[in-house]
């Protein structure tokens, strides 16, 4: 049989890699249905019985602990956050939940091609992506700026403390066009645009600055505080920045039954406190709570 081998440093990558994962992994907690509120539910399976007794696929690019990551201790399950909401909006209107783990930026066109009837996978609700997919927003988005150890660059948001510095980031994120509409203003003061490198989900763009390639990953906070906690040697948050964008649950267009009894359900379960007790389980901040609104192309 032959063995593969890798180069020094390759081995140190791919060790890095794991000690990276094993480490986020470990920030997780289990999956868990929560109980939903039984007369509320059983009044919304009566108002929508078509959905009660199926079982709907959710598109999830299964690499942000704390939201959606693989079960360290049963590889063939989910855990985190959205695994728990949308098991239990599932519990609440009778239906079950299987999962589809694509790339972030293959989300919405599973969705689109009817490959998954939904997506609950930290992703932003924006104008934009309403072109795809009907959104209903659960969550508050805060972004952290992940820098190498003592924040050599002294990058302080996305602003012009990113001129000619290198950016690691997801395909498909929105950060991505906040931090190409930079370029103007790097131009007007004399420095280069920032440079954008693309990967296809959080622990590449994390190792991308462990190892020097970039100089900077801004994404969710918790994403960010991890990845800290993980590598406080190596890592650190220089900033927590707003933006103005909201986590939703991205649905068919146009298909209002499905959607109006997802955010009755998600109405229901807020009301009972059941989404504060998921995020204080999953380690997320309770401000992170949103009222659900509806953000649609039109």
């Amino acid at each position: 049989m032959k063995r593969l081998f890798l180069p020094s440093r390759a081995r140190g990558l791919m060790a890095a890699l794991v000690t990276l994962s094993l480490a986020l992994f470990a920030a997780t907690a289990q999956a868990e249905i929560f109980t939903p509120p039984a007369a509320e539910c059983a009044a919304l399976q009566a108002k929508y019985p078509q959905f009660k007794g199926k079982t709907l696929v959710n598109a999830i690019n299964p690499h942000t602990p704390g939201y959606e990551t693989i079960d360290p201790k049963d590889p063939s399950k989910y855990i985190g956050f959205d695994i728990d909401l949308g098991e239990t909006i599932g519990a609440c209107l009778g239906f079950k939940v299987t999962y589809k783990p694509v790339t972030f930026a293959a989300l919405l066109t599973t969705l689109q091609s009817g490959q998954a009837d939904w997506v609950i996978s930290d992703i932003y609700a924006t104008k934009e992506r309403a072109q795809a997919a009907d959104f209903i927003t659960y969550s508050k988005v805060f972004d952290g700026v992940l820098v190498a150890k003592g924040n050599p660059k002294k990058i302080t948001g996305i602003n012009t403390t990113l001129c000619g510095t290198t950016a690691a980031e997801n395909t498909g994120y929105v950060e991505v066009p906040l931090i190409q509409a930079l370029a103007p203003e790097c131009k007007k003061i004399g420095k280069p645009a920032p440079e954008i490198q693309l990967y296809d989900n959080n622990q590449s763009c994390i190792q991308a600055i462990l190892t020097g390639r970039a100089d900077t990953y801004i994404n969710d906070v918790n994403t960010v505080d991890n990845a800290v906690k993980a590598f406080p040697d190596k890592l650190e948050k220089a900033v927590a920045v707003t933006i103005p964008y909201s986590v939703g649950i991205a649905v068919p267009r146009n298909k209002t039954d499905f959607r109006d009894a997802v955010t009755a359900a998600l109405l229901t379960l807020q009301k009972a406190g059941i989404q504060t007790a998921m995020l204080k389980k999953n380690g997320l901040p309770v401000e992170n709570l949103e009222a659900p609104k509806l953000v649609l192309a039109d």
